[in-house]
This record gives C-alpha cells, sequence and structure tokens, in this order.
C-alpha cells in the first residue's frame, strides 16, 4: 500500500514543487519582461515559449498525447504596440500569469506530503532532546502528545500524498491544458502558414529541379545528339561531292552516315526515355517497375498490390524514385538484397524500398566524395513538386528504408 502511495503522490507533489519554483521565478521577472516585451520582441516570443512548456509538461505529467501548441509569436518590429496586441498567441500566453497566484498553497501541500510523515517520525523520537519539537502544530511536551500527535501527522502526510497532492496537480495541469490551449481558428491559421511555407519550399524545389533537368536535357543532346547529327550532315556533303569521281567511297560514306543516323536516334531515344519513360505508356506502372526489379543486379522481392488509375506524373515519379533507389542501392550500400512494396492505399500509392546494406544514407545537395546524396536530393524534388511526402531511415550499419506517398486524387 506504502509502494502505491508513494508511486501517486511523489510524482504529484514533485509537478507541484516545480511550478512552485517557476512561479518563483516569474514573479519579479514576468511583470519586468512584459514592460520591456514591447521594446524587445524576443522577450514576448520567449513567454509564448513558455506557456507551449507548461502546456507539454501538463500533458506529461496526466499522460495524454502531446497537445496542439500555440503558433509562433507574431514577427514585428521593436516598439510595435499594436501588433503586439493583436498577437493572439501572446494574448493567450498572458495566462501564465495567474500561476504565482496559486504557489504558496501548492507549495504548501507538496511540503506536507513529501515531508510530514518523515519529520513526524523524527519528531516522535526526538522531542526529548529537542525544546522546539512540535506535531501537528503543537509543541511536544509529553509522551502521550507524543504519541498521538505523532501518528495523527503520518495520517495527514499520506492522506495528503495519496489524494489531495495528486488531486491539486491533476488540477492544475487540466487547467494549464485549458487556458493555454490555441483556439481552433489559430490552429487553422497556423495549418495554413505551414502549408503554404511547404508549398513554397517544394515549388522552389520544383523549379530547381525543372531547371536542372532542362540543363541536362540540353546537355546530352548538345553532347551527343547533335554531335552526331552534325557528323551526319558532313557524311553526306562529302558523299555529294564524291559521288561523281568516286561513287564506292561516296557509298562508303553513305553506309557510315546511315549508322550515325542510327546512333543518333538511339541517343535521342535515350533523352526522350528519361523524360517520360515509354515502358511506362506500353506496360503501366506495375509492368515498368517489374522490368526495373528484373534488370537489378541485386535480388530484388516485389510486392505489387492494386494499383488502380494513376496519374501520369505520380507514374513518372514512382518509376524515377525506383529507378534511382536501386541504383544507389548497387553503387553505394553493399546490400545483398532488396525488398520493393508498391500499392495503393485510398488516395495515395504508397511505396516503401528497403535495403539491408550498410546504411548512412543521407540528402545531400551536392554528392560527397563517394557519388553519394545527390540522387536522393533528386528525388526528394521529383516527390514535392507533385505534393507528396518521402521520408528516409538509414542508421549507420543499415537497413536502409525509402518510403515515399504521393497523392493520386
Amino acid at each position: 500500500m506504502l509502494t502505491k502511495i508513494l508511486s501517486r503522490g511523489m510524482p504529484a507533489s514533485g509537478y507541484l514543487m516545480v511550478r512552485f519554483l517557476k512561479s518563483l521565478v516569474l514573479l519579479p521577472t514576468l511583470p519586468i519582461g512584459l514592460l520591456l516585451g514591447w521594446i524587445i520582441p524576443d522577450l514576448t516570443a520567449g513567454l509564448v515559449r513558455l506557456a507551449n512548456i507548461e502546456r507539454y509538461r501538463a500533458a506529461s505529467y496526466l499522460g495524454v498525447p502531446e497537445p496542439e501548441l500555440l503558433p509562433r509569436a507574431a514577427r514585428r518590429r521593436p516598439g510595435d504596440v499594436v501588433a503586439l496586441f493583436k498577437d493572439k498567441s501572446f494574448k493567450r500566453s498572458l495566462r501564465c500569469l495567474l500561476m504565482p497566484l496559486v504557489m504558496i498553497p501548492e507549495l504548501v501541500v507538496a511540503v506536507v506530503s513529501v515531508a510530514g510523515a518523515p519529520s513526524a517520525l523524527i519528531s516522535m523520537a526526538t522531542w526529548k532532546f529537542n525544546n522546539g519539537a512540535s506535531l501537528m502544530a503543537l509543541d511536544v511536551d509529553s509522551w502521550t502528545r507524543a504519541l498521538t500527535l505523532g501518528p495523527l501527522q503520518v495520517l495527514v502526510s499520506l492522506s495528503f500524498l495519496w489524494w489531495v497532492a495528486p488531486a491539486l496537480a491533476r488540477g492544475h495541469a487540466k487547467a494549464a491544458l485549458d487556458l493555454l490551449a490555441p483556439t481552433e481558428s489559430q490552429l487553422e491559421t497556423a495549418r495554413l502558414e505551414q502549408r503554404v511555407e511547404e508549398l513554397t519550399k517544394s515549388r522552389a524545389g520544383a523549379v530547381d529541379s525543372h531547371g536542372a533537368e532542362l540543363r541536362r536535357i540540353e546537355r546530352d543532346l548538345h553532347d551527343g545528339t547533335q554531335a552526331q547529327l552534325v557528323s551526319l550532315a558532313m557524311r553526306i556533303g562529302l558523299a555529294k561531292k564524291t559521288m561523281a569521281d568516286d561513287p564506292e567511297k561516296a557509298a562508303k560514306l553513305l553506309d557510315d552516315a546511315r549508322d550515325g543516323a542510327e546512333q543518333a536516334m538511339h541517343e535521342l531515344r535515350g533523352v526522350l526515355r528519361t523524360m517520360y519513360p515509354p515502358i511506362l505508356a506500353d506496360r503501366g506502372l506495375a509492368g515498368a517497375v517489374s522490368a526495373l526489379c528484373a534488370r537489378c543486379p541485386l535480388p530484388v522481392d516485389l510486392r505489387l498490390g492494386e494499383l488502380g488509375q494513376v496519374p501520369a506524373p505520380v507514374e513518372a515519379a514512382a518509376y524515377f524514385v525506383v529507378a534511382e533507389s536501386l541504383t544507389n542501392i548497387t553503387k553505394h550500400s553493399a546490400a545483398g538484397h532488396v525488398d520493393v512494396l508498391m500499392e495503393r492505399r485510398d488516395a495515395e500509392l504508397h511505396l516503401v524500398i528497403t535495403d539491408d546494406g550498410i546504411g548512412g544514407a543521407r540528402i545531400n545537395d551536392r554528392s560527397d566524395l563517394l557519388g553519394r546524396g545527390s540522387g536522393l536530393h533528386g528525388m526528394l524534388h521529383r516527390v514535392q513538386a507533385i505534393d507528396g511526402q518521402l521520408e528516409l531511415q538509414s542508421p549507420i550499419g543499415g537497413p536502409t528504408t525509402v518510403e515515399v506517398i504521393l497523392p493520386c486524387g
């Protein structure tokens, strides 16, 4: 029974004591902070952070899920009082001023709960040697009083520890959760702002990725197909000049030109394949991914669920994610096996690629010394461009998992 009382009362008493200490600090500093807050924006932003910490601690004590926090304090210029008092998060966080009002009762309950029983036992044993000994706030001058008031104080302390302290702590925590909770309009505004920020980043990434893709296509056409076509034109021109004087040489030049034309067509198909793989149009997403897995030099366990109708941009993104992932695994992971799962879940396409390699993969803007990282960065931009999500888990030693969610709505 004593173990139950301690396990119930000690966390509550600790919670109340910490709240008292925090209130003791707030009592002199908060008014000063508010007076200077209109000049120094970081001070009022700190008050919002304090309110969020209080809500988090209250939820942790109550054992409830992590609560919605107040949005960050609005950005403002020093001295802008109008913007300060329009800030709903700041006005809500002002309720922290109520904490010092209850700090004395909470301290009394916490002290009685924690120290009441031990001090009673000490006073009962030492009252003869301590002229100022007291129990239940009464002086002890006889064994009768010691043996009567001592057990009574122990019972009172244990009752505080079992019932009063937990009740007060729960009441404080619930009040903190309710009083410092953001309004629905604040949460909706914060979600919209976060969404706008995410879309801005994904749009910037998509623009960068699109620009890099255009430069790559231009480079491939310039270095490959264009060079082949220039050489082809030169051979045909030479064949035309030598046709009358040396028909055999002209025929040889035309044969070379034909080979060059075939090579140019092959390279042009390669460039087009990187834009939208023809295999997607011929065999669909499931067939295209199956072909990628079949061509991979590592053993691949492919599990395909029901995909349904998938939009073309999502098909292309999923195809390139699988292709880039298998390429990265083959080059860098030292893996012996790969698992690929692709399935439709409601209006989303889920793609999970796992390998048993060495791990340590990271998403970087540029390749590291081993040539790793930039491919994952390109995958992330391609996924975000269609409002998808990519999550990478790659601890040192493996395994590495790339999980992609693509909207199909």
